[in-house]
């Protein structure tokens, strides 16, 4: 009885874990920035082979990463933050300029073309299981 519940318990640990190995992230970006810009758009297409939830990301070059959505509304444009991103198995959902986006917010320095910036995803999979998954973006400057 107590190997059942010991193998009951690793099935567990190992389910938690395993959503990582079934999430990919393809094509991450970040807008370059200029002198004194606080901010700057992160950008990437997310597959995962399970239904999903993107609940967070964080960066060590900003004070916090916010998930973001932009959209022309009454003739201006609006953005607003969201707490989560549905991620629907085996359909890839894409962070772009424009849309949806990951907002980083207080950069420590400016971000130029070229420079590798480290972001870790957070994911949920609405039954317990949880993942994260580090990603590196590219900056670029790029007309969209």
């Amino acid at each position: 009885m107590q190997i059942a519940r010991f193998l009951f318990a690793a099935g567990l640990v190992v389910s938690n874990l395993a959503p990582a190995a079934g999430i990919k992230v393809e094509n991450a970006w970040l807008m370059a920035t200029l002198p004194g810009q606080k901010v700057a758009g992160g950008f990437m297409d997310i597959t995962a082979e399970q239904d999903m939830a993107l609940v967070g990301a964080s960066s060590p070059v900003a004070q916090a990463v916010e998930l973001h959505r932009m959209r022309m509304a009454d003739g201006g444009m609006e953005v607003r933050a969201f707490k989560s991103l549905r991620l629907p198995k085996g359909k890839t959902v894409n962070l772009a300029p424009s849309g949806l986006h990951a907002m980083l917010i207080g950069l420590k320095a400016p971000i130029k073309a070229g420079d590798l910036v480290p972001m870790s995803l957070a994911f949920d999979d609405g039954h317990g299981g949880t993942a994260s998954l580090d990603v590196t973006l590219k900056a670029a400057t790029r007309l969209y």
